[in-house]
């Protein structure tokens, strides 16, 4: 099923994290959830998350979610298993002895199994999907790991940009041990905690939060490929310069519907922007290929239309993840999330999301597609709450969040002036319509100027 719906939230998320700034590790609580249920161990005092993880290191982690260390040890001990390769160290011998005589790995070589070498997100995933219950070469290939852990619902690859770190193999097996078994009926942290391989004490506060995020997921997913909502957005920008703190009260409200056909994607957006006495009407609508836009300040207005093409693949350019069919739940925002609780309202039940501010890996891989440096912004943690009905039907989705940025610009004199900047954001979103319900309408596009792409993204 098309996820326009996660789209659309992922792309709102990914938005607010246009001014995260990057840090060494984004996922330290992660690594302590899978250091309480013995998964995921430091090396001396600390995790080491800022550098990149050895083939050894990913080897122990697959025999570990394999649930299989204690026999690994104890077998190895006794001479039961064994490994032909000469540089695998003492610590990981029985875990690389126990992959090999199950035929998980050959090694790079005859005799060599690369432990020092660096475990890349394609090697790590291929691990992942194996611990999973597929085969590659027989379930996917090993160069499209990537992208079947994608189909699979655990990777996303706007969280793991850049060098591949132990940071990020440890929020790639967390939101693997969400995901589901190649066997289904249950997820994978699940069947470790059954099998006994895993505490069910020291698993709970993971498998609580996991079964939250995964009944979400599952609501969003079966809503359709169509939806309406109503928007209402407002924006408080504080700016302090020269000795000078001025205030702008920014307030949106409009609609935007999606629709996918057999052969396009369909968009109308429609907003109503009051400003500082300013009032702007935009309406952004894509159909047949082409994206119309139109800015009307009341005096003035602007018409124009670019041919786009592929919408499916701008759209999935737009929100950093592909549209593509999902066989598994989808979980892989999984580890940017820090708390998640269920609440209910009256009939209705709310979730709620608050999204790690520390997300650099996403943030190095948005900001290098506008071309802007990271220094000097930061963000807040972002709140998403969902509210859901008795029947399982989404009714509304609340974004909060703050964010700020310093910057210097220069004066009439050409002097630097240093500005700070400070935003706030509510936005909510309330679903009219999903799925076959969604009707879109257009307005007439006669008296729209054509332009390049290029041209388009400028005005909007």
């Amino acid at each position: 099923m098309k996820r326009f719906l996660t789209l659309l939230l992922t792309t709102l998320v990914l938005t607010a994290a246009l001014c995260v700034s990057a840090s060494a590790s984004d996922f330290d609580a992660v690594a302590e959830d899978l250091s309480a249920i013995g998964m995921f161990r430091g090396t001396g005092a600390s995790f080491e998350l800022d550098r990149a993880p050895t083939r050894a290191e990913a080897a122990i982690m697959l025999v570990r979610l394999y649930g299989a260390e204690e026999e690994a040890t104890a077998d190895y001990a006794a001479g039961k298993i064994q490994h032909p390769f000469k540089d695998v160290p003492s610590f990981a011998a029985p875990h690389v002895a126990w992959l090999y005589e199950k035929e998980l790995t050959k090694g790079m070589s005859a005799d060599t199994f690369g432990s020092t070498g660096a475990c890349s997100a394609q090697n790590y995933a291929t691990f992942l999907l194996r611990a999973l219950g597929y085969k590659d070469g027989v379930d996917f290939e090993y160069s499209g790991a990537l992208a079947y852990a994608g189909e699979k619902g655990f990777y996303n690859e706007m969280m793991f940009s850049g060098d591949f770190l132990r940071d990020d193999l440890a929020a790639l097996t967390y939101q693997a041990l969400a995901a589901d078994t190649k066997e289904g009926g249950t997820y994978l942290l699940k069947s470790l905690v059954d099998s006994g391989a895993v505490s069910a004490e020291a698993a709970k506060p993971m498998t609580e939060k996991m079964e939250l995020y995964r009944t979400i997921s599952s609501i969003s997913a079966t809503q359709g490929d169509a939806l309406d909502m109503g928007l209402k957005a407002k924006m408080d920008i504080t700016m302090a310069y020269g000795g000078i703190t001025e205030t702008t009260a920014t307030n949106m409200e409009g609609s935007i519907a999606m629709k996918k056909t057999d052969d396009d994607i369909q968009m109308a957006y429609e907003m109503a922007i009051k400003a500082n006495g300013l009032d702007m009407d935009m309406g952004i609508w894509m159909k047949d290929g082409w994206m119309y836009l139109s800015m009307s300040n009341g005096t003035n207005t602007q018409k124009v239309k670019s041919y786009l093409g592929d919408m499916e693949a701008m759209l999935e350019e737009l929100g950093g993840l592909e549209i593509s069919e999902m066989t598994g739940v989808d979980v892989s925002g999984l580890a940017a999330i820090k708390s998640l609780t269920a609440e209910k309202s009256g009939s209705d039940t709310v979730y709620t999301m608050v999204v790690s501010g520390s997300l650099g890996g996403m943030m190095d891989t948005v900001m290098s597609l506008v071309g802007q440096e990271t220094e000097g912004m930061n963000i807040g943690e972002i709140s998403v709450a969902q509210t859901v009905s008795r029947s399982g039907e989404l009714k509304e989705i609340r974004l909060l969040f703050s964010m700020s940025m310093k910057m210097a610009l220069p004066d009439e004199t050409g002097t630097m002036i240093p500005i700070t900047a400070d935003y706030d954001y509510d936005i909510t979103m309330g679903i009219n319509a999903m799925g076959k319900d969604v009707k879109i309408s257009f307005p007439s596009f006669s008296g729209f100027v054509e332009i390049d792409p290029s041209q388009m993204e400028a005005i909007a």
